[in-house]
C-alpha cells in the first residue's frame, strides 16, 4: 500500500485558504516529494508527515510556485537529523537552480545528488531508504516532457509488487536453500561456480500500482500513453470554466474538461484535479465540466489523502 497526500492544490501564488503545488508519496515509511511551492513545510506540519524520511524530491519545473519552498525544506530536513544523501530530480536547469538556492541553505549535514532531465527511467530499491539500483526495484520513476512556458517534466511512479516465493519451483530447480532469500531480492546469484536466477524460485509476476502526476502543461497526446492504466492520475486543472480555454492555451495550462479527457483516453481509475488558479475561488462550481467527460473526477484539496492498495 502507498499513501498519497496532496499537500497543496494551488497554482500561481499561495492563498490564505490554499497552499501551493506539492505532493507527498509515503511507501513503507520512506517518502518521495513532488514539487515544493512556498509554504509546503507548513502543510507538512499540519499533515504531521515528518521531514527526515524524504529520500527523493521531484521538481516538475523551475517556476516559483513549484520550487520556492525548497531551500527552507532542505534546511528543515537537515535540522531533523538527516545525514544520508538526498536525491533531487528535475528538468533542464535544475542543477544551476539548486546551486543558486543553496546560497541561503549552505550548511546541510547531508549530500544532495541532482539528476537533471534523466533520459531513462530511474529504479529505486527500498532498504533503509530509497537507493538507486540497476537490479530489482521497489519503485520505478518515469518522466515525460510536457508543454509549458519553461522546461517541464511529468512524473510516473510504478510501485512493483513482489512475486510470491514458490517452494515447489525452488525444489524442482535444485536451488540450494541458502539462496532462496537472496533470489527473492536479486535477479541472479552465483554460488559454487553456478549461476542461479530469480525465475527459478519465484511465481508469476503480479501487477503493481501506478501513479501519474502532470502539471503544468497543455494536454498533449503523449500524456495519454504515459498515464495509461494509472490507478491514480493527479492532473492540473488551472481553469474550471470552459470559457477560459483561451487563457489555458495562452498560459499553457488546462481546463477541468481537458484534464478529464486525458483521464478518459488514458483509461485511468481515478482523477484528482489540482493546481487551481488564484482566481478560481470555488472550484466545485465547475466540477461537472470534468465529470461529464470522466465520471470518477474529484477535486483536490490541501492535505487530501489517498491510499492505494495492491489488488
Amino acid at each position: 500500500m502507498i499513501n498519497v497526500t496532496l499537500l497543496g492544490c494551488g497554482g500561481g501564488m499561495p492563498m490564505p485558504f490554499r497552499n501551493l503545488a506539492s505532493l507527498l508519496i509515503n511507501y513503507k515509511g520512506r517518502k518521495i516529494l513532488i514539487d515544493c511551492g512556498e509554504g509546503t513545510q507548513v502543510s507538512m506540519r499540519l499533515a504531521k508527515s515528518g521531514f527526515k524520511s524524504i529520500d527523493i524530491i521531484c521538481i516538475t519545473h523551475i517556476h516559483g510556485d513549484h520550487i520556492v519552498g525548497l531551500p527552507g525544506l532542505l534546511s528543515t530536513i537537515g535540522n531533523s537529523g538527516r545525514e544520508e544523501e538526498l536525491i533531487i530530480i528535475g528538468p533542464e536547469g535544475i542543477k544551476d537552480t539548486i546551486e543558486g538556492l543553496s546560497v541561503i541553505c549552505p550548511y546541510l549535514p547531508y549530500e544532495i545528488k541532482v539528476m537533471e532531465s534523466p533520459k531513462k527511467n530511474l529504479k529505486f530499491e527500498l532498504k533503509d531508504k530509497f537507493e538507486l539500483t540497476n537490479d530489482y526495484s521497489d519503485v520505478e520513476i518515469s518522466m515525460i516532457d510536457l508543454e509549458h512556458s519553461s522546461p517541464c517534466l511529468g512524473y510516473g511512479f510504478y510501485i512493483n509488487r513482489k512475486r510470491k516465493f514458490d517452494v515447489d519451483k525452488a525444489v524442482n530447480n535444485n536451488v540450494p536453500k541458502i539462496l532462496w532469500s537472496k533470489l527473492q531480492k536479486y535477479n541472479s546469484y552465483e554460488f559454487e561456480g553456478k549461476l542461479y536466477f530469480s525465475d527459478m524460485v519465484l511465481g508469476n509476476k503480479r501487477r503493481g500500482l501506478k501513479l501519474s502526476y502532470i502539471t503544468d502543461s497543455r494536454p498533449i497526446d503523449s500524456i495519454k500513453e504515459f498515464i495509461k492504466g494509472s490507478d491514480l492520475f493527479i492532473c492540473e486543472g488551472t481553469y474550471g470554466s470552459d470559457d477560459d480555454i483561451e487563457k489555458a492555451i495562452k498560459n499553457k495550462h488546462m481546463t477541468f474538461r481537458e484534464a478529464a479527457s486525458l483521464a478518459k483516453e488514458g483509461e485511468v481509475k481515478k482523477l484528482i484535479l489540482t493546481h487551481f488558479s488564484p482566481s478560481l475561488i470555488e472550484p466545485d462550481q465547475y466540477i461537472e465540466n470534468g465529470k461529464e467527460v470522466f465520471k470518477n473526477t474529484i477535486l483536490g484539496s490541501d492535505r487530501m489523502e489517498e491510499n492505494l492498495t495492491f489488488k
